[in-house]
């Protein structure tokens, strides 16, 4: 290969827009935005809810059943907080549990709750 055949001005004219489209491609590559985010590490402390004033709802047909149980928590279940119910230790859970005013937590059962064996214990689980 000779010396004149790598200056010819096809060549040149090709290096020239290699050139261009690399230094186009950082150009574009530049303008890339990352938005600031945050990261963190921290502890807090996790503490109980205390349940009392526990009052269930007796079903008006079968009164050896019950309709709901209505209870308050302290401190108080914060809006979008959860609260859930079992009486059987945990086996099964009230899935309609709802605040209301104040501390007042009431769980609804689609289907009456037998009093009889069906409640071995009242067990709540709440979180915010």
């Amino acid at each position: 290969m000779s010396i004149r055949s790598l200056r010819s001005p096809r060549r040149f004219v090709a290096i020239a827009v290699l050139a261009i489209v690399a230094v186009s491609a950082l150009g574009f590559a530049a303008t890339n935005t990352v938005p600031q985010t945050n990261a963190g590490d921290g502890s807090g402390t996790v503490s109980g809810y205390t349940v009392s004033n526990v009052h269930y709802s007796l079903n008006a047909t079968n009164p050896s059943t019950a309709d709901s149980v209505t209870f308050d928590l302290s401190p108080t279940l914060p809006t979008g907080g959860t609260a859930r119910v079992s009486f059987d230790g945990g086996t099964t859970w009230s899935n309609a549990c709802s605040s209301g005013s104040g501390s007042t937590v009431t769980c609804s059962f689609t289907t009456p709750q037998s009093i009889g064996s069906g409640f071995t214990s009242l067990r709540v689980v709440a979180a915010q």
